[in-house]
């Protein structure tokens, strides 16, 4: 079988690909995008979420699809809250809550920031706390990790840390509803407690961009962007506290599917009907390590205004260092939506996809209710991030879903071998990107070539009307777990 196109940039895997499918699969690519992912065998893992008890639509992959644990990195399904819809771990992602945060400042590149560029990046660097392990910028004693995962944005807000605003321009407002702390295990709460306010490794990074190319001018208006702003991008997400989190509900809910009697084609893909307590517990977890993510990335926040005053000498909110928006891309959500005729709850499992609401929706601030809600798309190291905005479209095609980045293209063994840290480090140098110190061979792993085009799955998004490109940002400093 193959997949047949039956949309704009939009192709569709019949039921059947594999046994038990429910619904069909459906991919947003261009064809290059297409070939990559069949030869990833990604469209394989698309067919396998379609079997879900309760998926309703389709099993949907966004244009940065690669292969991942169980849902494809990329993956989008929705099931029906009411009738036998199931929720998966494997369908949110070990990084539960993993997102990007924009940071805009009303310095220039020319004037402002081009001749500071290596002290700014070196004080970033020293403010950032990065790399596997280590601990973070917040040091949390006793009953204080509970309160970060209960309340989000919330609690360093209230030991001073920020601005009240800030929490006005983060998904949910900076705190999702339903987290239970008593539902993360005691190890997940050792594993995270000493990491709040810190990047991790991989493919997490800060990096100072400078606008290039705005696109659509009222939502980069709304967002106060301009082109020649110096802005900053954050993307980290839940550390060690997210990560055991999903370890501890995969194993138990694997365990329960002989007696649940569900049967998947892939046990990574092990799934609970959302009305089990296994399946609420875990939404508990969820929604608590989501908390912890925000919190995350808003202690980060303190440490790049903190570098920035250091740097320029001047207050942040003199520079107007404020938060464009903060949102997450691997999250299961329950939202409405209508279906065959009807308003019906679904849970949202999005992993590598960001949700992308339009023009008017009740959820968005107020700020952003006439152009739709910020997407931030970051590409690979060295390579152009984007800021995109959602559309009313989306909803209907895509469970108001669209990409989440530029998705991987290489192994990180692969990209390893193709060229060493420090070569890579130099080249980026020479084309004016410039690195805080890292270590060279985690450095590799992130190479831009290991990525695909970001501006291809950006254009890919447009093309199939989920998403519209606002703004083109290019890195100039980068500090990368």
């Amino acid at each position: 079988m193959e997949a047949t196109k039956v949309g704009p940039y939009l192709y569709e895997i019949p039921v059947g690909w594999v046994d038990g499918m429910r619904v069909p699969g459906r991919i947003f690519a261009s064809e290059q995008i297409l070939e990559k992912a069949t030869a990833d065998n990604a469209l394989q893992q698309v067919a396998n979420v379609a079997t879900m008890p309760g998926i309703v639509g389709w099993a949907l992959a966004m244009p940065d699809i690669h292969w991942g644990y169980g849902f494809p990195i990329g993956g989008v399904a929705a099931t029906d809250v009411d009738a036998g819809g199931a929720i998966s771990p494997g369908g949110v992602g070990f990084d539960i809550g993993c997102g990007v945060r924009l940071i805009r400042s009303d310095l220039t590149w020319d004037n402002d920031v081009k001749p500071h560029i290596r002290q700014l990046v070196r004080d970033l660097g020293n403010r950032v706390p990065r790399g596997v392990g280590g601990s973070g910028r917040m040091k949390l004693r006793g009953n204080e990790v509970d309160e970060v995962l209960r309340d989000g944005v919330k609690f360093p807000l209230s030991r001073g840390i920020g601005w009240e605003e800030d929490a006005e321009n983060v998904e949910d407002f900076g705190t999702l509803s339903g987290a239970d702390p008593t539902k993360i295990s005691e190890r997940a709460k050792e594993r995270g407690g000493p990491q709040l306010g810190s990047l991790g490794a991989g493919n997490h990074f800060l990096e100072v961009q400078v606008v290039e190319e705005i696109r659509h001018h009222a939502a980069a208006d709304a967002m106060e962007l301009f082109e020649g702003q110096v802005v900053v991008m954050i993307h980290s997400g839940s550390r060690g506290m997210g990560h055991q989190a999903c370890q501890d509900y995969v194993k138990r809910i694997d365990r329960l599917m002989p007696e649940l009697g569900i049967e998947v084609p892939d046990r990574q893909l092990a799934s609970a009907p959302l009305d089990h307590d296994a399946a609420q517990d875990y939404l508990g977890a969820m929604s608590a390590a989501g908390n912890y993510a925000r919190a995350n990335r808003h202690l980060l926040t303190d440490g790049c205004r903190e570098a920035f005053m250091k740097t320029f000498g001047r207050p942040a909110r003199d520079m107007g260092m404020r938060v464009v928006y903060d949102i997450s891309h691997n999250l299961a959500k329950v939202e409405e939506y209508e279906i065959d005729g009807k308003t019906r709850r679904l849970c949202v499992h999005r992993k590598g996809a960001t949700r992308a609401f339009g023009p008017g929706h009740p959820e968005l601030p107020d700020r952003y209710k006439s152009v739709g809600q910020p997407v931030i798309v970051p590409g690979s190291m060295g390579t152009a991030s984007y800021m995109l905005v959602g559309t009313n479209e989306s909803a209907k095609l895509s469970f108001s879903s669209t990409c989440h980045g530029a998705g991987r293209a290489m192994s990180r063994t692969a990209a390893k071998k193709q060229m060493s840290g420090q070569d890579l480090k130099r080249e980026l140098e020479e084309r004016g990107i410039i690195l805080a110190a890292s270590q060279p061979k985690l450095l590799s792993e992130e190479a831009p070539y290991a990525y695909k085009d970001v501006s291809e799955v950006v254009e890919t998004c447009e093309g199939a009307g989920i998403s519209k490109v606002v703004a083109r940002l290019r890195p100039v400093g980068v500090v990368k777990g």
